[in-house]
């Protein structure tokens, strides 16, 4: 039995895995591929040079890999590639890369992005991400593993969130979110680390109490951003199983182009 419905629209240029579900009235262009076991939902489009790996769950009415948002686009063949194991839900929008940046829009594996979420053209995401409800991705946006932000949040274009940062309701981000810290308002602000998440990452409690100690350098001491991480930096060694955390905290720093929430 075809596991594309009879009504469904495939391209016969587009390359699809045996095994892939193709749903009623969806529509498949001719420079797509999709990998094994993906599911692709009713009334669906995906479109663009766009590539898809495989067991990823696309739900009815999504948009995947339609044309940037971008009046400077001019037609140039622009990618789109999402990793594996992803969910994808109803009414969810993602455009290709533009050429005034990689070309790409990158998704990594095992991401839950929940209804009628933007991802905009050039947006970097890695892996283990939640984005809820109505999240909403400027162009040009780097999000780290694990990260998770809550439903509403609005994040600035060329905005880069470190892994395992969080926000909650309609946050709104205008400056980079370092790693570990958790924000909230509008304009966000940091409150604390995602203590809870680490936890459930398997963090030894050595290793989450190092970084609560480098939050509060970041935002409890008073102290400039450059004086921070110099004293960030002197924390190295104390907890070995740390020492890569701290690293990740020296090199998103170092890397700020907006400033950072505090």
């Amino acid at each position: 039995m075809s596991r594309i419905h009879a009504t469904a629209l495939v391209d016969p240029a587009a390359e699809l895995d045996s095994t892939v579900s193709v749903g009623p009235y969806a529509i498949v262009g001719p420079f797509v591929r999709i990998g094994a076991h993906t599911t692709v939902g009713p009334h669906c489009v995906i479109e663009g040079h766009t590539t898809i790996g495989r067991d990823n769950r696309i739900f009815q009415f999504a948009s995947i890999g339609a044309p940037p948002q971008d009046k400077k686009y001019a037609g140039e063949p622009t990618r789109l590639v999402i990793g594996d194991g992803n969910t994808i839900r109803e009414f969810v929008t993602i455009n290709t890369g533009t050429a005034q940046d990689a070309g790409v829009t990158r998704l990594g594996d095992d991401n839950w992005i929940m209804a009628y979420v933007h991802v905009a053209h050039d947006c970097q995401l890695g892996s283990h991400i939640i984005l809820a409800n109505a999240v909403q991705l400027a162009g040009h946006v780097h999000l780290g593993d694990w990260v998770f932000l809550g439903g509403l949040t609005g994040v600035h274009q060329f905005v880069r969130v470190g892994p395992h940062a969080m926000t909650a309701f309609q946050a709104r981000l205008a400056q980079d979110l370092p790693p570990f810290v958790t924000a909230a308002g509008n304009p966000a602000e940091a409150q604390s680390i995602n203590a809870e998440g680490l936890r459930r990452r398997g963090y030894a409690l050595e290793r989450i109490a190092m970084v609560k100690r480098m939050h509060r350098l970041l935002y409890r001491k008073g102290l400039t951003l450059e004086a921070a991480r110099q004293q960030i930096e002197a924390l190295r060694g104390e907890v070995a199983e740390a020492d890569e955390d701290i690293a990740l905290m020296q090199d998103f720093l170092a890397r700020a182009q907006r400033g950072i929430v505090r």
